[in-house]
Order: C-alpha cells, then sequence, then structure tokens
C-alpha cells in the first residue's frame, strides 16, 4: 500500500510538472506510447491565498493516479506527471478557459472564450471545488494567471509535445494515453453497484484509431472491469489538442472510477489499490509490446 503524503503548500516553486523517460529511451526507443498524469499533483503554491484547505482543496485531484501507472518508465513507457495539484492550474483546458467574473478588471475578448469548462466553474483556474465550495474569497488579477500559465502550462505543453514528436520520428507513430480518474458518483448506478469501472474517451473517434481504444477496452474487459467509451467523458482539451490519427497520433483518455482504488472522503488508498495497480502494469506492458506494430507501421485511421 502506498504512502500517501498530505497537501503541501510552499512558498517555494516546486517543478510544476516532471517527465520521467521510459527505460531503454534514445534512439532505440522501443515503442511510441507516452503516459500522462496531468491532475495527480498535489503542491499547492503560497501565492494561490485560497479560502479552502487541507483536504477541501484537493477535491479536485485525480489523487494517486501517478502512482497507479508508476511502472511505465520501467517498461520503456516516458510518464508525464504534474506536481502541481489542477485547483492551482488545470492544463487539461484551452489557455483561453478564464473566468472573467473571477478577476479584478475586465478581461480582452482575445484572452478568453466560453466554455462549458467555465460555465461549471472548472476553467483553466478553478472557481470551486468538490461540490461548489468557493476555491477564492478574492478577485484574481491577470498578472496572477498569465504567471501560473507560464509556470505550468506552457511548459507542460511543451514537454508533452517533445515526447510526441520524439514517438513520431522514431516510429511515425505516438499513442497519447491520459489517465484520470473520476468520482464515483459520475457513473452511479441505479443500485449499489458501480455502473462502470472504467471510460475510455476518443472523442467519439475522433481522437484516437478505433483499434486502439478496442484494445485497450478488451484488455480491461478481459480482467473483469466493466467499460463504457465516451460516456459521460469523451476526453478534455489535451485528448482533442494532440488526437490526430490522420497523422498518425492517438490520444486516448482514460478515466478510472475511484471507489476501485481511493477512500474519497479521506483521499487515501483502500484496499483495493494494489490490485489496480498490478492490472495496470499488465495492461501496461500490453501497451508496450508487439501488439503495436500494425499502428507504428501505417498511419492509422479514425472511426
Amino acid at each position: 500500500m502506498p504512502m500517501l503524503q498530505d497537501l503541501e503548500i510552499t512558498s517555494a516553486s516546486p517543478p510544476a510538472f516532471e517527465v520521467m523517460r521510459g527505460q531503454g529511451e534514445g534512439v532505440g526507443r522501443s515503442n511510441p506510447v507516452i503516459f500522462a498524469s496531468p491532475h495527480s499533483g498535489r503542491f499547492y503554491p503560497a501565492d494561490m491565498r485560497a479560502a479552502v484547505d487541507g483536504l477541501d482543496l484537493r477535491r479536485s485531484e485525480d489523487a494517486l493516479v501517478d502512482q497507479l501507472i508508476s511502472a511505465a518508465p520501467g517498461l520503456s513507457i516516458p510518464l508525464i506527471q504534474a506536481h502541481v495539484g489542477r485547483a492551482y492550474l488545470d492544463v487539461n483546458r484551452d489557455c483561453r478557459d478564464l473566468d472573467p467574473d473571477m478577476f479584478e478588471v475586465p478581461l480582452s475578448d482575445l484572452l478568453v472564450q466560453a466554455s462549458p469548462h467555465v460555465a461549471a466553474g472548472f476553467g483553466i483556474i478553478a472557481r470551486h471545488v468538490g461540490q461548489g465550495q468557493a476555491l477564492y474569497a478574492r478577485k484574481l488579477t491577470l498578472a496572477e494567471a498569465q504567471a501560473r500559465i507560464d509556470y505550468v502550462y506552457r511548459p507542460y505543453h511543451a514537454a508533452l509535445q517533445t515526447l510526441i514528436d520524439e514517438a513520431l520520428a522514431h516510429h511515425r507513430c505516438a499513442i497519447l494515453i491520459d489517465w484520470h480518474s473520476m468520482p464515483a458518483r459520475a457513473v452511479a448506478g441505479p443500485s449499489a453497484s458501480r455502473a462502470c469501472d472504467f471510460v475510455l474517451g476518443d472523442r467519439f473517434g475522433m481522437a484516437c484509431d478505433i483499434r486502439l481504444t478496442r484494445f485497450v477496452e478488451s484488455e480491461l474487459e478481459a480482467m473483469g472491469y466493466r467499460v463504457q467509451r465516451n460516456l459521460p467523458y469523451a476526453g478534455g482539451h489535451t485528448t482533442a489538442r494532440y488526437g490526430k490519427p490522420g497523422q498518425g497520433i492517438n490520444a486516448l483518455q482514460v478515466e478510472i472510477n475511484r471507489a476501485l482504488y481511493l477512500d474519497e472522503d479521506r483521499i487515501t488508498p483502500n484496499s483495493g489499490f494494489d490490485d489496480l495497480k498490478a492490472d495496470l502494469e499488465t495492461l501496461t506492458k500490453r501497451l508496450a509490446s508487439n501488439a503495436w506494430l500494425d499502428l507504428k507501421r501505417a498511419p492509422v485511421q479514425s472511426g
């Protein structure tokens, strides 16, 4: 069972994210797969000056997802994972997903766009956490938003683009798996049983070769998990931004039901953590295997 540190609020500027290179990467990189965990960070810079703290501040995290997939680098798959908490800045949003009502001064139309995420209070800088608890008792400055984007967003996406470009250079194909977790209530069924364990988001076939989606789906189902596609999560900004199957770039968002591995109230691992981690390591091995030779050799198609 992993040890989970409490959240950390720091006046220092820790690395916003980390790229862990796959074992054996380089000129002889063995496969085109990339793992990302954008929402598992638990560091909160002191300049956030949030109105909530402790567990309340952490309600938006995809807690422990980075630990669930930590075997990836040892299996030749690079892993990019966030360190800074999602509530500080969400890299799985468009950088124009700013909420004008959160700022001291009106924002230029060039800086913002209307989006469902902003309307729901979960833009690139969230308005609230959990069930609607306000994150701030103050207005933010535009300079704060720009500083967060420069510190977290731009370097994260630059690093992710580099990983994709390297995979394309070696294999003419890149396979980005963007790992997330979802509250159990998001997929709760009419009874006490879980409605589904995983949701695979491929933008309804627009972001990923259908063969990859089907492969991940069949592997998980063979392990006994319940899987559905695109509902209620079809894939976020990262999936939409990078998923270009016609150009050989496949992006698949994987949402994990937190009930499988997490005590959502205390944000600690539950008794299912180790079994799920072992199953995801098995899936990782399959993704890193020669099963992807057909995807490497030819540009992929959506569908």
